[in-house]
């Protein structure tokens, strides 16, 4: 919801009107494809990162087998990354992953490619709140065990997303209607992963969410990401996002742990991406490795 293509993270009010009007293309066949997929289904459209379906393997026309191609190497391909938070191993994010409490919890509804991006931070989130859960979305298959938790009477779930769309005024709650659930239920923040037009389309396309109240981000705060490029300061990613509806809803202690965690993987990041071993650690490192113990 970063900037005008949402780079995995909460949509714009901006954002909303321009895509809502019809101003920017349709979606690409790649995220069409991957989204439209049923789990587990090949690639139709030669996805990097997903494989290409074996049809691809010869000319359609005349059945006859095409020449070998040259093996696709993604940018960053040839990096040594750490198994544990797949940060290049010259910043490993390891030794600063701290734990936090929080009564809200937080769950991702992440579109398939940006599971494949070692920039996105909604996994940071769930490095942070041990509750936090992650599913992948595909348009024509619901993730069953989602579908089971919106049912279920112990969560009070909230869709974050912009609430400048008048077919939907209706639903739009304040996040005071966060810090009212009631003890004996547990609210939660479902976060769409994606970039903005993936993000919309799942908003649009889930019927699953229709009957969810939507919350929007209200906050003057400004984006300190810096791995995607952002048309605005004021478009937060993911982790941010998280971050300051967590503190808005009085989770002050999650909130700040998991702003620290997201300064050490934005300086991280940044860093290796130079080729600059971080030799000092920050404030924010020195933070969390405190919490650590």
């Amino acid at each position: 919801m970063c900037d005008s293509r949402f780079a995995d993270s909460a949509p714009s009010q901006q954002d909303a009107r321009s895509e809502d009007s019809g101003s920017t293309q349709e979606a690409s066949a790649t995220e069409e494809a991957s989204a439209d997929r049923h789990p587990g289904e090949p690639s139709a459209v030669g996805d990097p990162h997903l494989g290409e379906s074996p049809s691809l393997d010869r000319d359609p026309a005349t059945g006859h087998p095409r020449p070998p191609r040259r093996e696709f190497k993604a940018r960053g391909s040839f990096v040594t990354r750490c198994a544990g938070c797949n940060l290049p191993e010259l910043n490993c994010l390891c030794p600063y992953q701290a734990k936090a409490d929080s009564r809200v919890q937080v769950w991702l509804i992440t579109h398939p490619l940006e599971h494949h991006k070692p920039t996105n931070t909604g996994r940071l989130i769930a490095d942070v709140l041990a509750p936090t859960r992650v599913f992948t979305w595909y348009r024509t298959t619901p993730d069953e065990k989602l579908l089971a938790l919106l049912a279920d009477e112990r969560y009070a779930p909230f869709v974050v997303f912009p609430d400048d769309q008048p077919d939907y005024a209706d639903r739009v709650v304040e996040v005071e209607a966060v810090r009212r659930v009631p003890r004996e239920r547990i609210p939660v923040l479902i976060l769409l992963d994606g970039t903005w037009r993936q993000a919309r389309r799942i908003f649009r396309k889930s019927p699953y969410l229709e009957r969810l109240p939507v919350l929007p981000l209200r906050t003057d705060r400004l984006t300190r990401y810096r791995l995607r490029k952002s048309a605005s300061q004021a478009h937060l990613c993911t982790a941010e996002v998280a971050a300051e509806l967590l503190r808005q809803s009085g989770e002050e202690d999650a909130a700040s742990v998991l702003d620290d965690y997201f300064d050490v993987f934005n300086d991280s990041y940044a860093a290796s991406r130079r080729y600059h071993k971080i030799e000092t650690p920050s404030p924010a490192m020195r933070r969390l490795a405190a919490r650590r113990g």
